[in-house]
């Protein structure tokens, strides 16, 4: 009998992307097993496996994250990749704001975190919210002259972006006939738009929509973070501000995000930001595992990994753990 491949740790979420992509990978390893060369396994999970280096042991890093769900997950999956590729690695996983946390990699606190780009760019680097590009690359390479005269090395962007989004019940967007935020033109002053109470102000929340849009809503609401789908869910928004890496967007069909046709609202792919000290004592071998272990966060692996954290109850370390083995990084 041929071996079975591996599964997702939540197989009866088969319908993510993170299921098919490891259902696919399970086949490619169950073909394997079934005969052929006796070298076929290098192939699939196998070549995904980070080798641990001893020299690597004499290099202590300090890898941090921010204190919310998502940078939690972030923060161990770089740490616990770290550590099988034979990394002295201690943890800060619990340091507040992008300021607080970006003061700690200044000092020599931590040595490495993830940030997104357009906080980065935002927040540090006071590039006006309508100025940050849309696309990742770019949005990356633009933060690159200002880490480096601050002493830092950004790596190269997560496939997925966490960034504002306009949401609203599935239902209600088949009845309205929305797909794309454009569609919103013409029906916005009927509709009713929650979102948390900064939105009002930022240019990348509801000044986007009115500026770049030309949408002038009937009414705008002020929601607490975690309201946001609740609003949605009792009849009392048309329309919410939502995340793009929300975990409900992954366990239900219920909600639908409107496409940014018009790429008004910037990019938040993640960068690994860490101290060029700390990236010269590591070597090489720190950018190659960063660069391959991200590479598997797309948008609905990043939704399901949120999930399994904030809906199942799962710890960040189990949740980055979980991920790891599963796309064979670790054994």
């Amino acid at each position: 009998m041929c071996a079975q491949g591996r599964t997702g740790v939540l197989p009866e979420r088969v319908s993510s992307g993170f299921a098919v992509v490891l259902a696919l990978l399970a086949m490619a390893l169950g073909l394997a097993a079934c005969g052929g060369d006796g070298d076929a396994d290098t192939d699939g999970l196998e070549a995904n496996l980070i080798q641990e280096r001893p020299e690597n042991r004499a290099v202590r890093l300090t890898v941090g994250s921010k204190n919310f769900t998502e940078e939690l997950i972030l923060g161990e999956i770089y740490a616990q990749a770290l550590e099988a590729g034979g990394y002295d690695v201690r943890r800060r996983l619990d340091l507040g704001s992008e300021r607080i946390a970006l003061r700690a990699l200044e000092s020599g606190e931590i040595d490495a975190y993830p940030e997104y780009t357009s906080t980065a760019l935002t927040t540090f680097f006071g590039i006006p919210t309508e100025e940050v590009p849309s696309d990742a690359r770019q949005a990356y390479e633009a933060t690159q002259a200002d880490f480096a005269e601050r002493g830092l090395t950004a790596f190269p962007p997560t496939p997925f972006s966490s960034a504002n989004a306009v949401g609203l019940l599935t239902e209600r967007a088949d009845e309205l006939g929305v797909r794309t935020i454009s569609d919103l033109e013409g029906i916005a002053p009927r509709l009713t738009l929650y979102g948390s109470p900064e939105c009002r102000r930022r240019a990348d929340c509801l000044i986007a929509l009115q500026d770049d849009y030309g949408l002038d809503f009937e009414k705008f609401v002020p929601v607490a973070i975690g309201r946001r789908y609740d609003v949605l869910d009792q009849g009392r928004a048309d329309l919410s501000i939502l995340f793009t890496t929300d975990p409900q967007l992954f366990v239900s069909d219920n909600h639908v995000v409107l496409e940014d046709d018009r790429d008004a609202l910037p990019a938040g792919n993640v960068l690994f930001v860490a101290r060029n000290q700390a990236v010269e004592r590591a070597g090489p071998r720190l950018a190659e595992i960063v660069e391959a272990v991200q590479s598997d966060l797309t948008l609905d692996v990043m939704q399901e990994l949120n999930a399994r954290a904030d809906i199942d109850g799962e710890r960040p370390s189990q949740v980055a753990e979980s991920y790891l083995e599963e796309f064979g990084y670790v054994r």
